[in-house]
């Protein structure tokens, strides 16, 4: 995955460039660079493995040494690398270029057919300088301008020869021209009085576009004077812009060290102020009605990552109250999955441009509709989606979720609510019940921060040099231990686990020796002591995470819900719970495992806000066949 950012404007492009590729660093931080068209009608480029910070302070250095013919112009085009596939040099950094130095592209994507492409350009005396794929696409628009000196006609011409995805620009150094395309690969277009820019994300150019227009699969756009738009190859009108929902500056950090502090902390009011939208319109069913789905029988979680265990909760929820049958796919593994008849897909994932999500509802069958679970309403998935929720998370800058798993779970939980309340699977009753014991989350997750902050910095001293951990859970409990597990691996470099404390016994033990740290979320399941007693006898270091006994004692006690579940084969009734065992779980429990995760990386001495190795979506799928740029 990666982020690209391209500026048209009066004056000197590169700040623009700088601003916007700091906006986009949480898409890929192992190389940017950018380029830009000089005075002299040559581009300049520079490009680097290290941060958007120092590309800046480089750029600096220079500005009093370069001569007037290579000052910079008003045309460029930027990028941030997330190396999925080979190792991370200078060479494969972009922005690439042409033989002869007047195409500069920049990519996020990935083109199936690269190597066959690059065969045949190589043997038509086309030299290629780095390992990636995207390198081809300078060399076929350099093809193209040899036909004809287009360049919007160049580009339609080359990216009709490639398979796979794409978000591009190229910048043509003879002229200025600047064109854009896409297929498969977010990319957004805006114009204001500064000038026309496009981004990967709307939020890159929020500080200086109020509305933007999303590009198509198979749409190529010139920035120039007067857009003009082919989708398909065919010239259509300009689409109608559509106003930014974000805020036009990142978010500042407040009194807290880092952003991933600042937005774990956000959480109660995150929950606060979705409940407060919500719980009127989830006790009458409203929520659901107005969606304008047909009636389902089955529900099917389709996800990745922090949003598949966002999904777990929200299925598990359904399942407990209304008896409804379900499957939880992991979106990259698609390809093989049979859904039932009658099954509603409910597609989550925050930025809704994740790659494996969006192949994996090419691979379902079309006729199940979908329910799109996303922070950005105009994004492909909400695109493709017959229905779409706003998770209103807000700004998250820490490349790691949080406040967003948070969100995903309380939008999912009171969906699936007001669709039972709608179907008659649940009355009202005991839906105002339920959605009174969720209004208390607020607090609950506010007084679990405040005694995390108590126990986990000792905690995190106490296990930071343990090679791994394994965290353990059962029932509605076990979502959040496998959030946990992500969030340690994504944060202390050390391996993490999540797995059902009842299969701990068929081979698992095996992880655990003298003093291995073994995570327990207990939301008080009397079977968990049995797991717990087997773990201690192999050695483990036991930290639970539960009531006023367990060492992090952050969940509250029992009371308030005596409800019962559904009834179950054979006429019998599901177990009575309290607040530890409402449906959707004990969701203030991830509290203090996302602040874990975040000490354990901080005594490492590493960065928080964007971990090497994590990326806050993924953009670029696989093939196998291509050197991916993200």
């Amino acid at each position: 995955m990666c982020g690209i950012i391209a500026a048209r404007v009066t004056d000197d492009a590169t700040p623009f460039l700088l601003d916007g590729l700091e906006r986009l660093d949480h898409r890929g931080h192992d190389s940017v660079g950018v380029a830009v068209r000089t005075a002299a009608g040559r581009i300049a480029t520079t490009r680097t493995l290290t941060r958007v910070g120092d590309l800046r302070t480089r750029l600096a250095g220079r500005s009093g040494t370069v001569p007037a013919s290579d000052a910079s112009t008003g045309v460029g085009i930027g990028h941030v690398r997330r190396a999925t596939h080979g190792p991370v040099r200078e060479a494969d950094a972009h922005p690439h270029a042409d033989c002869t130095g007047r195409v500069s592209i920049v990519h996020d994507g990935v083109v199936d057919n690269a190597r066959r492409l690059r065969t045949v350009l190589e043997r038509q005396g086309h030299v290629f300088t780095s390992d990636v794929d995207s390198e081809v696409i300078a060399h076929l628009v350099e093809r193209a301008l040899v036909v004809d000196p287009d360049l919007m006609l160049a580009v339609q011409l080359a990216t009709a020869q490639l398979e796979g995805s794409w978000a591009l620009v190229v910048l043509d150094a003879r002229d200025g021209r600047m064109v854009a395309a896409a297929n498969g690969s977010p990319l957004v277009v805006g114009r204001s009085d500064r000038g026309d820019f496009a981004a990967s994300d709307v939020g890159a150019i929020a500080a200086w576009c109020e509305t933007f227009v999303p590009l198509r699969d198979g749409d190529v756009v010139e920035l120039g004077e007067a857009w003009a738009w082919s989708s398909e190859g065919i010239a259509v009108p300009v689409p109608f812009p559509t106003p930014s929902p974000f805020a036009a500056v990142t978010p500042d950090r407040g009194h807290h060290p880092d952003h991933m502090a600042k937005e774990i902390a956000e959480q109660p009011a995150v929950a606060r102020d979705l409940l407060a939208r919500l719980r009127h319109r989830t006790v009458d069913g409203s929520t659901w009605a107005g969606l304008g789905l047909p009636a389902f029988r089955r529900l099917a979680v389709v996800a990745c990552g922090t949003s598949l265990h966002a999904g777990q909760v929200v299925a598990g929820t359904i399942r407990t109250l209304g008896g409804v049958p379900t499957d939880v796919v992991v979106a990259s593994e698609a390809e093989q999955v049979v859904l039932g008849h009658g099954t509603l897909v409910l597609a989550i994932d925050g930025s809704g441009e994740t790659a494996d999500v969006l192949r994996a509802l090419d691979q379902l069958d079309p006729r199940h509709p979908v329910l799109a679970l996303t922070d950005d309403v105009h994004s492909s998935l909400a695109r493709r989606a017959d229905a779409v929720l706003d998770c209103h998370t807000g700004p998250e800058v820490g490349v790691v979720a949080t406040k967003r798993f948070t969100a995903q779970v309380v939008v999912g939980v009171t969906t699936v609510l007001s669709a039972l309340v709608a179907s008659g699977r649940l009355d009202t009753a005991r839906a105002t019940a339920l959605v009174e014991d969720l209004a208390e989350l607020p607090d609950r997750m506010s007084a679990a921060a405040a005694v995390a902050a108590e126990r986990i910095p000792l905690l995190a001293a106490t296990v930071r040099d343990a090679p791994g951990f394994l965290l353990t859970g059962r029932g509605p409990g076990l979502p959040y231990a496998a959030e946990g597990a992500l969030k340690l691996t994504q944060l202390s470099g050390r391996w993490a686990e999540a797995h059902p404390a009842g299969d701990l016994q068929h081979g698992l033990l095996a992880r655990v020796d003298e003093g291995t740290p073994v995570l327990v979320v207990d939301h008080g399941d009397r079977r968990l002591q049995t797991a717990v007693a087997h773990v201690r006898a192999h050695g483990g270091f036991v930290v639970t995470i539960g009531g006023e006994d367990s060492d992090v004692p952050v969940l509250s006690a029992p009371g308030g819900l005596t409800t019962t579940g559904p009834a179950r084969p054979g006429g019998t009734t599901g177990l009575a719970w309290g607040r530890d065992l409402a449906p959707w779980g004990p969701v203030e429990a991830v509290v203090p495992l996302q602040m874990l995760a975040r000490e354990l990386a901080l005594q490492h001495g590493f960065e928080v806000d964007k971990p090497r190795h994590a990326a806050g979506s993924v953009t670029v799928r696989w093939p196998g066949t291509a050197t991916p740029t993200g």
